[in-house]
């Protein structure tokens, strides 16, 4: 049972990850990839507040919170895209986008994550 929520959890979370960042990327013209960051930066928040509300708040069944953590945002996260993203835009020379793309991601999801975190704590 549990392979097969993880499974429809990944299932979901690629759909989620490829129709959002399909979207936000047809509305921005630039070389910075925002649909990527975007992904990321909400992968971070959903997981902080799932981590809270699926552990402390509600006690989720454990088949569940590894469905939606392990299989939903797992699949819905690009951690791997952004780096080869980064890679392509400093082998192109851009290496201000490159340090804004990496350092971005990890500011943001940092506190992106601990918006979650709080936003859990809070129900």
């Amino acid at each position: 049972m549990n392979i097969l929520l993880i499974a429809l959890g990944g299932a979901a979370g690629a759909l989620s990850r490829y129709f959002l960042q399909g979207w936000v990327n047809d509305r921005t013209f630039s070389a910075f990839p925002y649909g990527t960051f975007i992904v990321n930066i909400l992968g971070s928040f959903i997981l902080g507040f799932l981590a809270v509300v699926g552990l402390d708040r509600f006690a989720f069944h454990p088949a569940w919170r590894t469905a939606l953590t392990v299989g939903f945002v797992g699949a819905f996260t690009t951690f791997s895209t952004l780096t080869y993203e980064t890679l392509h835009l400093m082998e192109n020379g851009s290496l201000v986008l490159a340090g804004a793309n990496a350092l971005g991601s990890l500011a943001a999801g940092l506190v992106a994550v601990w918006l979650g975190v709080v936003t859990g704590r809070l129900l």
